[in-house]
């Protein structure tokens, strides 16, 4: 029987195109930082320092540690500013891309986590935890879904791995006290969400921001829309016979 329950976050919860989050991330930090250091320079460090964190297998660094360890490898610039600025861009900048790629909370995300959090399912928000909780609790007010009771959010300073790592999923499970068969992993991702079913997690493909990361796909337990899944979680009998 199903206990508990994962969702992803970009494309899941909170619909958008997440390249075109990414681009106008990357953009605005690099602009704040950009009288310290030559912008593509700087998006080259930042996007090799987050390949680092996803690649990385050490149990005992957090993914933050492994991401500044490896950002700062080589900068010719005082690191101690750049947190800073980075910090404040969080703060300040950050919100603004919602606007920029016109995001809306799902009309039904909301009530969705409510309703499962009410019959008495953990409910995780498992999003790939290669941003800093200030980031990622940004994007969850989004969706509308910031402030609910978690059993847990992933974030790069409390996760020790990424997607696709399976170990992602299995530090989830330890930190829960769970086994794969009381789990499913709700997600748009083919490769970083589904591969939760190697552990015996079942999945549900959600198609609507659909993302296919081909030869490294997996196959899903379930598919569907958003609407789809809503149904399928939303039907205890489902939830059932899912375990």
């Amino acid at each position: 029987m199903i206990t508990t329950i994962l969702f992803d976050l970009d494309g899941t919860l909170v619909h958008y195109k997440f390249d075109d989050f990414l681009k106008a991330y990357l953009e605005g930090a690099a602009r704040k930082v950009a009288h310290l250091i030559e912008p593509q320079r700087f998006v080259k460090q930042l996007l090799d320092a987050t390949e680092a964190m996803v690649k990385s297998l050490d149990k005992a660094r957090t993914n933050k540690q492994v991401f500044w360890d490896h950002f700062a490898n080589g900068l010719e610039v005082p690191l101690q500013d750049l947190v800073f600025l980075l910090d404040e861009f969080y703060l300040q900048d950050y919100p603004k891309i919602r606007e920029m790629i016109g995001v809306a909370p799902h009309p039904v995300a909301r009530s969705l986590v409510q309703q499962l959090i009410g019959k008495g399912y953990e409910v995780v928000l498992a999003t790939n935890p290669v941003f800093p909780a200030v980031a990622i609790y940004e994007r969850m007010r989004w969706g509308g879904v910031e402030d609910l009771p978690y059993a847990l959010v992933t974030t790069y300073e409390n996760s020790r791995f990424c997607k696709p790592n399976v170990q992602y999923y299995a530090e989830i499970l330890e930190k829960l006290g769970r086994r794969p068969h009381e789990c499913i992993m709700v997600g748009n991702n083919t490769c970083e969400d589904l591969v939760a079913g190697d552990l015996g997690i079942k999945t549900f493909l959600v198609e609507d921001y659909l993302v296919d990361d081909g030869p490294f796909s997996r196959e899903p337990d379930y598919r569907g829309s958003f609407e789809d899944m809503v149904d399928f979680l939303t039907n205890e009998e489902f939830l059932k016979t899912a375990g």
